[in-house]
């Protein structure tokens, strides 16, 4: 059986994920400063080290040339050290500093990081031309790396740092992030699904109704919360009672209602589509068979549509993530809370400690939507 080797295009990946790690050997690693406000001293990887990475970033499509079963591994193995060199590097900085040090990682870092996620996302398309085990091993970095979290190998990073001094509060925040995304996600798909059926039925509805969530989608998520703040406010005002279960012109209440009113375009559109999309031949068919419209819909309809619908939804949770963070400014809480007190205080880790999670909350959650997705397609089209 002939060897199978990368496409042009698929070696031209491989190489732009190496350029940035060649890049990144020369640039500073680390930048260690004497507490978390004050300028510091940037230092870079030891001569050893260099080579290592140097050797490894070519090694990656080299062997994409000559031996691509080994690419794989090797752009496993190049962002697995990626992040061993940031817990080693930063660990090695503090060592005889005081207490209120911190280690942050520098341009070096991300610049390798950024090259050896592109190597591994090549190497993640040619595993599944080989087969076999190949397209696993392109994963091996995310064990290697939640085995060096559990062990400490992060410690020294500043991130990790104020994540101990902000421990309890960090936890707090993350579980209110996850609040209200899902609350709001399940409002928008809520009110957005009947409306989605009703618009795919009717041409005049369906421009009325997306241009109206089109319109929303327009409007800056900083402004829109800051426009709900006054009609919420009288109506707490107007009715007391509603206090009491927690809507007023600041807080959840508004948070809630741009979030739902920003998901339901995605929601709208996707569904419309995808209930647009089913087969003509596949509804005449149930109408043959004696299917009334509720059987056609829920039974033909909705489970052939429901991969492109699910597809919106996708895109919706991805995007609520971010304008959760936003929603602090108003006093909902999430992640926003490190990302804004850092800007406030110029504390670049306090708004990593925000930033990365929200980050690889979105990641999380469009893997885990994908997922089903490819499993609802896959299901279907066995049927």
């Amino acid at each position: 059986m002939a060897a199978v080797r990368p496409s042009a295009d698929l070696q031209t990946v491989l190489w732009l994920g190496a350029l940035p790690m060649l890049a990144a050997t020369l640039l500073p690693w680390v930048l260690l400063r004497p507490n978390r406000l004050a300028a510091g001293d940037f230092l870079r990887l030891p001569l050893a080290d260099i080579v290592l990475g140097i050797v490894l970033a070519l090694a990656v499509p080299l062997a994409g040339r000559f031996v691509p079963r080994a690419v794989p591994l090797l752009a496993s193995l190049a962002l697995t050290l990626g992040a061993w060199w940031l817990g080693s590097r930063t660990g090695a900085a503090l060592t005889d500093q005081a207490e209120f040090a911190r280690a942050s990682a520098s341009s070096g870092l991300w610049l390798w990081l950024l090259g050896a996620g592109i190597s591994v996302y090549g190497a993640g398309l040619l595993g599944r031309r080989l087969g076999g085990i190949q397209p696993y091993l392109a994963w091996l970095w995310l064990p290697a790396m939640l085995a060096l979290a559990l062990i400490g190998h992060f410690a020294s990073w500043s991130v990790i740092a104020e994540y101990t001094v902000q421990q309890a509060r960090f936890g707090q925040e993350l579980g209110r992030h996850l609040y209200l995304i899902v609350f709001a996600l399940l409002l928008a798909t809520l009110i957005g699904a009947p409306l989605a059926v009703w618009a795919s039925r009717n041409a005049r509805v369906s421009g009325t109704v997306l241009g109206l969530a089109g319109g929303v989608q327009t409007v800056p998520s900083l402004a829109l919360l800051g426009l709900l703040i006054a009609p919420l406010s009288v109506l707490a005002n107007t009715f007391p009672a509603l206090r009491s279960v927690g809507i007023s012109g600041i807080g959840v209440a508004p948070a809630l209602t741009a979030m739902t009113l920003y998901a339901l375009l995605p929601v709208l559109r996707n569904g419309v589509v995808a209930l647009r999309g089913v087969s003509p031949g596949a509804l005449d068919a149930a109408r043959g068979m004696g299917m009334t419209d509720n059987q056609r819909f829920w039974r033909v309809q909705l489970p052939l549509a429901l991969p492109v619908w699910l597809s919106g939804i996708r895109q919706a949770a991805v995007m609520l993530v971010g304008v959760a963070s936003v929603a602090q400014l108003i006093g909902a809480g999430g992640l926003g809370y490190f990302i804004f007190s850092g800007l406030q205080s110029g504390a670049a880790d306090l708004i990593l400690l925000g930033a990365l999670p929200a980050a690889l909350l979105a990641i999380g959650l469009d893997a885990l939507l994908r997922g089903l997705e490819a499993l609802l397609g896959t299901r279907l089209g066995r049927v």
